[in-house]
């Protein structure tokens, strides 16, 4: 169970930074948040991909982390533009 957590984390972190880097300019948001938003793009992703029957592929599953990584970015968007402050 401890390394079931660890690697979510290290997968949500590194999905959420690739939707991160998707999304164009700047944004003022924490690394926290940039994990937890890949986590659940990277869960969202897999129950998608699971439906769509891509989900599980001989080799690299692209198409499933196409998918988690385009959550991710439309998660960083939405957040990013919530929590900017207007003045």
């Amino acid at each position: 169970m401890f390394w079931a957590i660890i690697s979510a984390i290290i997968v949500g972190a590194v999905i959420g930074a690739l939707g991160r880097l998707a999304v164009r300019g700047r944004q003022n948001i924490s690394i926290v948040a940039t994990i937890v938003i890949g986590i659940i793009a990277a869960l969202i992703g897999t129950f998608v991909a699971n439906a769509i029957g891509v989900g599980d592929t001989s080799g690299i599953d692209w198409i499933k982390l196409a998918i988690q990584v385009v959550l991710a970015a439309v998660g960083v968007s939405v957040y990013a533009g919530r929590s900017r402050v207007t003045t």
